[in-house]
């Protein structure tokens, strides 16, 4: 007599809708913890989220505001390709990450970090969120987009086509940051990109 197997993660068994919603709090949380780190020592990182980084240092404007309005574009692709379910939650995501960006001030403030801890933690911690999303059927939009639908469609592993992505983004940043801050955000987005590549590839748990 054989004994029943226990269900595994990929069996593809469905999240509960309240899953679902900590999954998306606990993704804005992450990234927005992120963010600061970053922000506090100076540094960008990959993805959107260093874009808007990058954007930080040229206007006055929080890095989780501008996170929102540039993703704006890329909502318009996800809705073609990753379906209306993907796109509306991306969008509550961006309009969490652009609330929770504008109360942080008054919950707790930053001051000065380690460009080290900073790279490694901060860019963990965004990598955690953007997985925690991605498990539930949700983005923080932009490049996330991109790299998981070409995961979903062709099988190419998320973290390695962000890391394809981040070297032209942090190609950009050279004149607006110094070269060791430069040298702190390429391990920032690698820490980014770990997460991905180590917990999110094809023929594990997706969350799909």
């Amino acid at each position: 007599m054989t004994s029943a197997r226990r269900p595994s993660p990929s069996d593809g068994i469905p999240h509960s809708s309240a899953e679902d919603l900590y999954a998306m709090f606990v993704g804005c949380t992450l990234l927005v913890l992120g963010l600061v780190f970053l922000k506090a020592a100076g540094l960008v990182t990959g993805g959107i989220a260093g874009i808007a980084l990058l954007v930080s240092y040229l206007v006055p404007l929080p890095p989780g505001v501008l996170f929102t309005i540039i993703n704006l574009p890329f909502f318009a692709f996800a809705w073609k390709v990753m379906g209306a379910r993907f796109t509306l939650r991306s969008i509550a995501v961006n309009a969490g990450i652009a609330l929770f960006s504008a109360i942080r001030p008054y919950a707790f403030e930053v001051g000065t970090v380690h460009p080290l801890f900073a790279a490694l933690v901060g860019g963990t911690v965004i990598g955690m969120g953007i997985l925690s999303l991605a498990r539930h059927d949700a983005a923080v939009g932009g490049t996330g987009v991109l790299t998981l639908w070409l995961q979903r469609e062709r099988g190419w592993n998320a973290g390695r086509t962000q890391i394809a992505l981040d070297v032209v983004i942090l190609a950009l940043a050279i004149p607006v940051v110094s070269a060791q801050q430069l040298g702190w955000s390429i391990l920032s987005a690698a820490a980014i990109s770990g997460i991905l590549i180590a917990w999110h590839r094809p023929g594990r748990y997706t969350g799909y």
